[in-house]
């Protein structure tokens, strides 16, 4: 047997890991996945309210440890190079012009939805201000995507077929969750050589 054909897709996923699939999707690939949530609920086999909170909580939690991660090294070097690239960049570029708009509307701007938390966190925007708008941000885009699903998850089957295989999810996954634990691990041993 080929590894392609050992593969899980995402619709089994979240069809025997629920909710907590789709907490863990929103939070690693975004919409794909929330709509895919969406289209569960449809089916029956998601709860409609749980699944929005599901969606809503993995992107907060992702986007808010991007956040901190940008807030914790702004001034690694590895940041500063990030910083000359295209999309750190008009990332910047856009929030210095609207800056609460855009804490908003990030998530909803493809090219710019990873690396925009990690430029906000490089800002002197308020850590609270930015809870609070990630917040309401992830409720709404979860809602709207976990109801496109929902309402039209029957047609987009139709059109795109099976949904797309996880390995690079989880690979994606992996990466994400090493870097948040490095940077925790490396803020505490700060943290503890100051006290």
């Amino acid at each position: 047997m080929t590894f392609k054909a050992n593969a899980i897709s995402l619709e089994q996923i979240i069809g025997e890991y629920g909710l907590p699939g789709l907490f863990l999707g929103a939070a690693v690939e975004g919409e794909t996945v929330v709509v895919l949530g969406g289209m569960m609920v449809h089916r029956g086999i998601l709860p409609f309210l749980p699944a929005i909170v599901a969606a809503a909580t993995g992107s907060f939690l992702a986007d808010q440890a991007f956040f901190f991660l940008g807030r914790a090294f702004r001034h690694h070097p590895f940041v500063r190079k990030q910083q000359s690239k295209l999309a750190f960049a008009k990332a910047l570029a856009t929030f210095e012009k609207h800056p609460v708009l855009f804490v908003f509307a990030f998530r909803f701007l493809y090219g710019l939805r990873t690396v925009s938390p990690v430029a906000i966190g490089t800002t002197s925007l308020a850590a609270r201000t930015f809870l609070l708008i990630n917040a309401l941000a992830a409720a709404v885009w979860a809602t709207l995507f976990v109801s496109l699903g929902y309402c039209f998850g029957t047609a987009i089957e139709k059109m795109v077929g099976r949904l797309p295989r996880l390995e690079p999810i989880f690979l994606g996954a992996g990466v994400v969750f090493f870097a948040v634990a490095c940077a925790l691990y490396l803020r505490h041993s700060a943290n503890s050589r100051k006290g």
